[in-house]
């Protein structure tokens, strides 16, 4: 494989990864998520509002109706006190209430069906956000499956390429030559071995067959150093028995003792 080839490949698995760490999808459905519950609290502020504003027409509509009931006891008291000029004022004062609390009324309504409208779209956002969550779970459990299963087909296929068993081949062509040339420098040195082994067993035998002669040599010096020393030694023998041989015969010889004894004894 050329460094061309090489340079491709990591630019290429560079690409490939920045691509994917744009499009995370991880990272994609959890700023959904965090954009969807933004507009969850902007929203449950919106009904609060609404809510609010429903709950203070309402308390108008009360206090209207509570002035104009209020109104109409004045008028029915002054009845009673015989006065019709201020009974009629009450009542006027009682429907100017009247009129008001029933216009706040409707718009307390409108804005009651509206809260309620609210409410609904807001617990709908609810269910909608929950139910994203938990499909981005699941959608995050599909994309690192899927993200596995890519890494594992990328590397099946970029050993399935030729340059890559190519890398392979030239590795195991390499170990297969390491290899030879280690059993050759073995054979190489057992045959140096075998060699010197050789050379020291002749000259053993040389050195053998040298010491053998020269024991040899030293028997025959020591046999013969012997043999001289034995015919000195009965030379030597022989002359001293001839130079006294009659003394010797005399000792060794019984009736000459015996006369010798008894010259001596005559003699005394």
């Amino acid at each position: 494989m050329g460094l061309f080839d090489r340079f491709r490949r990591v630019v290429k698995s560079n690409i490939n990864d920045m691509i994917s760490k744009a499009e995370n999808p991880e990272k994609m459905l959890n700023q959904l998520i965090v954009d969807m519950n933004q507009q969850l609290i902007e929203s449950k502020k919106s009904v609060a509002s609404a809510i609010a504003d429903e709950k203070k027409l309402e308390r108008q509509v009360n206090e209207n109706r509570s002035q104009a009931a209020e109104w109409e006891r004045k008028a029915m008291m002054a009845l009673k006190a015989g006065k019709e000029d201020l009974a009629r004022e009450a009542l006027v004062r009682k429907q100017e209430y009247d009129s008001y609390a029933s216009q706040l009324e409707e718009q307390w309504t409108a804005q009651h069906e509206s809260v309620e409208k609210l409410k609904e779209s807001l617990r709908g956002l609810q269910q909608k956000i929950d139910e994203a969550q938990r499909k981005k779970n699941l959608l995050i459990a599909r994309s690192k499956r899927a993200d596995a299963q890519k890494k594992i087909q990328q590397t099946v296929s970029g050993m399935s390429n030729s340059s890559a068993f190519e890398v392979f081949d030239r590795m195991a062509h390499r170990v297969d030559q390491l290899e030879a040339e280690v059993a050759a420098a073995g054979e190489i040195a057992d045959m140096s071995s075998r060699g010197d082994e050789l050379e020291d067993r002749f000259k053993e035998l040389e050195g053998s067959g040298s010491a053998g002669t020269d024991r040899m040599l030293e028997d025959l010096k020591k046999r013969m150093s012997l043999e001289d020393n034995t015919k000195s030694s009965q030379g030597a023998s022989t002359s001293d028995s001839t130079d006294t041989g009659g003394s010797s015969s005399v000792e060794d010889d019984p009736l000459e003792e015996l006369k010798k004894k008894m010259n001596d004894g005559v003699e005394e």
